[in-house]
């Protein structure tokens, strides 16, 4: 028998149970993975509580790094024994073992170890989408980046710095503010004790930004807007403080002809050719040394509640990881 943290039900982190499963054998078009480390997101805590719908019962989790244990008809490109990675579903990463789509699967070189591919893939991946394609920084332009020292701001401040941008990071305390500039980030606002759009407008010499970068959601949403240019683009890809609800839409008339937009990397990542055009690009700048991945917390799997508890109290920076 294999486990796995399974919930029956929606609710706080005790839902979680640790508890052995059977993992069946892969059908067609489908891998069983032994994992080696699992990434830690805000997502999980999303499919824990019900706010992103699921059937029960359910294994949340979303990234890991594992070794390919069997392989159904059909596979292509993979052999038992390859060292893989995955982000962005299906759910179910919270297990010693499980069966994937093999088309799911990124071969992993051997320059990347297992707890940096865990941590890095979601992460790294919805920086890629968000900072190419959903709106192309460049070089020179300046960005506001909700969550500074989060996961994705790590990789999103130095991601940006690579391209020539200037990132001015919103953190919560002067730890996460040292650590966000450490990465990238050139400009830091200390969120609790700053009204964070007067100081964008201040560094920007009153121009505000073209884009915003927010997983923060209700708290953050109204005042982002106000940190845009004219026909800037507000980009809310998380809700870490809840969903935003009940917008006029005349807000972004009022707001400068602003645009809003709700990005996920499921959809970023929806054909096999995004999929590894994505994770091509991350694995690149990791291999490369441009991106560096931070594994600033480490717990075992089947202390998954500890950690959900830890990350929902804003006590963590940058990636966390279970160790399987």
């Amino acid at each position: 028998m294999t486990k796995a943290m399974v919930q029956t039900e929606h609710g706080g982190p005790e839902v979680m149970k640790w508890q052995d499963v059977t993992v069946g054998k892969p059908g067609k078009g489908e891998a069983r993975i032994r994992h080696r480390a699992v990434g830690l997101n805000y997502i999980d805590v999303y499919f824990r509580t019900g706010l992103y719908p699921h059937p029960l019962p359910l294994t949340t989790g979303m990234e890991g790094a594992a070794i390919v244990e069997e392989l159904g008809e059909g596979v292509t490109g993979l052999k038992v024994g390859d060292r893989v990675a995955y982000a962005g579903g299906p759910i179910g990463a919270y297990a010693e073992e499980r069966l994937i789509p093999a088309e799911k699967l990124i071969k992993i070189p051997d320059s990347i170890d297992d707890k940096t591919a865990a941590a890095m893939m979601l992460q790294g991946m919805t920086t890629e989408y968000l900072l190419q394609r959903t709106f192309k920084v460049k070089k020179g332009d300046t960005i506001l980046f909700h969550a500074a020292a989060g996961g994705v701001g790590l990789f999103a401040c130095q991601w940006a710095k690579h391209i020539g941008a200037t990132v001015i990071g919103t953190v919560g305390s002067e730890e996460k503010a040292a650590l966000a500039k450490a990465h990238g980030c050139t400009h830091t606002i200390l969120y609790r004790e700053e009204d964070f759009a007067e100081r964008v407008k201040e560094i920007t010499d009153g121009k505000g930004v073209p884009v915003v970068y927010d997983a923060i959601g209700k708290d953050t949403f109204e005042k982002s807007l106000d940190c845009l240019s004219p026909r800037g683009l507000m980009v809310s890809f998380g809700n870490s403080s809840g969903s935003v609800t009940g917008v006029n839409l005349g807000i972004l008339t009022a707001k400068g002809s602003v645009y809003v937009t709700r990005p996920s990397l499921v959809t970023y990542t929806s054909t096999r050719a995004e999929l590894e055009q994505s994770a091509g690009d991350l694995i690149n700048l990791v291999s490369s040394g441009a991106i560096k991945v931070n594994v600033n917390q480490t717990y075992a799997l089947e202390d998954a509640r500890t950690a959900h508890r830890d990350l929902e109290a804003r006590k963590t920076a940058g990636s966390t990881i279970f160790t399987v």
